[in-house]
């Protein structure tokens, strides 16, 4: 719980914040998770298990019909209906030219550098990811660089989530349990979406204690 209501609630309620969603559901194996929307009045989906949950948000797109989805982390209660809709942006402007794009923001904290629940992004020249990693990257060897976070907030053409979805998760993304190198390490572009950092993600007991202290 955050607060007097359940995590998924809090994420919801942003992404019903957004401009330019359409629709907001959670997507779940879990029936616990279910009866819990259920009591909210949220709308759910149950999937089949999954090993990302692109891949579970990529059942959903068999059944809910849309030209993009966004996919929001269940794990960041304070993510902004301000990022998910340049997200979205991002994805479905006239001049758009990707598949899928990854909003993230500037790492200020020094302590989340090397904490391997946060995941950091290396973005070149033209805002397309050369790579996730759970380890601070790039390596300070001669200089400090800027560290950048990767959120857990994707977006997908609905070609670029039907292409997710067939590919073969390779080894490095099985070894940093990172999704969206699934994509890089085929050889396809991620954009890379800039945001105002959102504060902290759920992953664990001391970041849950965080957050409540932070409402």
């Amino acid at each position: 719980m955050l607060g007097t209501m359940p995590l998924l609630w809090h994420v919801h309620q942003r992404c019903r914040q957004a401009h330019h969603l359409d629709y907001a559901v959670v997507a779940t194996d879990d029936h616990r998770i279910e009866a819990t929307c259920r009591q909210l009045g949220i709308p759910c989906i149950m999937t089949g298990e999954h090993p990302t949950g692109t891949d579970r948000v990529a059942e959903c797109a068999q059944r809910l019909q849309a030209d993009a989805y966004i996919n929001v982390q269940g794990d960041e209660p304070f993510i902004s209906p301000e990022a998910i809709d340049a997200v979205s942006h991002a994805l479905t402007r006239p001049d758009a030219d990707a598949l899928a794009v990854n909003a993230y923001a500037t790492l200020s904290d020094a302590a989340a550098v090397i904490d391997h629940n946060v995941v950091k992004v290396v973005i070149d020249d033209n805002d397309k990811a050369l790579m996730f990693s759970r380890q601070p990257i790039p390596y300070p060897k001669s200089h400090h660089p800027t560290y950048l976070r990767q959120l857990g907030l994707y977006g997908f053409t609905r070609d670029g989530l039907e292409l997710f979805r067939q590919l073969e998760q390779g080894p490095v993304e099985r070894a940093e349990g990172i999704e969206m190198l699934r994509l890089v390490e085929h050889g396809y572009g991620v954009r890379m979406v800039p945001v105002p950092d959102n504060g902290i993600a759920i992953d664990t007991p001391e970041d849950l204690e965080r957050a409540r202290a932070m409402l």
